[in-house]
């Protein structure tokens, strides 16, 4: 594929726009792929999002998020497992076959890290069979160690992996993205350990600018502004045999009080004088 095919816009780099007027902007840029959030796509209506983007001819990459596996309450747990096997139908609808995963932080008063990790991997044992039987695959996503507390026990890709080895390749992978692993000097040994294995289910781009915004979440910067050879990274990815979408997701208020237009058209640039 081209750059601008492989090209795919996460629906929260441009979240002020609507779905019907992301799909607009992406027909008239010439964009093919959208990752999709389950929040406005659930909002819009999971069934009229697929026709809305099967008619746009866009073709949905990823779906985010599912995960938050971590409780220790049974109840909790039975509602997050419910809210996976959700997630994984939406996906199926909208037509991607990778779910993301945002394995969740720690409960309120626990410091286990190890042991919320495991509930994890107890969580997968029930979710992958059910994923793999709708035809979706579960992505892991480690992020950057400062979510550990609140949002991921998984900051690193070594951990990623060590989760999903446990299952088949075509049931759990990694989602491989910049703007988590860039400051890991072990993160190439481990994106080739993932090639090797053909646990690369989704690549995402983001840079990293500072200082970062109260809250840390919302610091993901456009391609280009900050400090991650992008270049670099796209190389250990390919070099590991990955050659499927490359998703811009960013997080950034800047970004999301201008016009969504504008900043799509702006990203298509960056991504085309970033990568390879």
């Amino acid at each position: 594929m081209t750059d601008l095919e492989r090209f795919s816009i996460n629906q929260m780099t441009v979240k002020q726009l609507t779905l019907p007027e992301l799909a607009a902007a992406c027909r008239d840029l010439g964009v093919g792929n959208v990752g999709l959030w389950r929040e406005p796509v659930q909002e819009y209506g999971v069934e009229a999002a697929a026709k809305l983007v099967r008619d746009a001819g866009l073709h949905v990459t990823t779906l985010c998020r599912g995960g938050f596996l971590t409780a220790t309450d049974p109840d909790a747990r039975r509602a997050a497992l419910a809210d996976n096997r959700r997630a994984v139908d939406e996906a199926a609808t909208l037509g991607t076959d990778t779910l993301v995963l945002v394995s969740g932080g720690l409960p309120p008063g626990d410091q286990d890290l190890r042991a919320a990790r495991e509930r994890i991997a107890d969580a997968l044992a029930e979710l992958a069979p059910y994923a793999e039987a709708h035809g979706v695959r579960l992505a892991i996503e480690a992020l950057h160690p400062m979510y550990a507390a609140d949002r991921c026990v998984v900051s690193t890709l070594t951990q990623a992996l060590d989760l999903a080895e446990r299952f088949p390749a075509h049931q759990v992978g990694v989602t491989v993205d910049t703007y988590h692993i860039w400051w890991d000097d072990q993160a190439p040994a481990q994106i080739a350990r993932a090639g090797a294995g053909d646990r690369i289910h989704t690549f995402q781009l983001a840079d990293w600018t500072t200082p970062l915004p109260a809250g840390v979440l919302n610091g993901r910067g456009q391609l280009g502004d900050g400090s991650i050879d992008l270049r670099e990274w796209q190389g250990h990815v390919e070099a590991a045999g990955y050659t499927g979408p490359i998703e811009v997701e960013l997080f950034n208020e800047a970004l999301w009080a201008r016009d969504g237009r504008e900043v799509l058209a702006q990203t298509v640039r960056r991504f085309t004088e970033h990568t390879r």
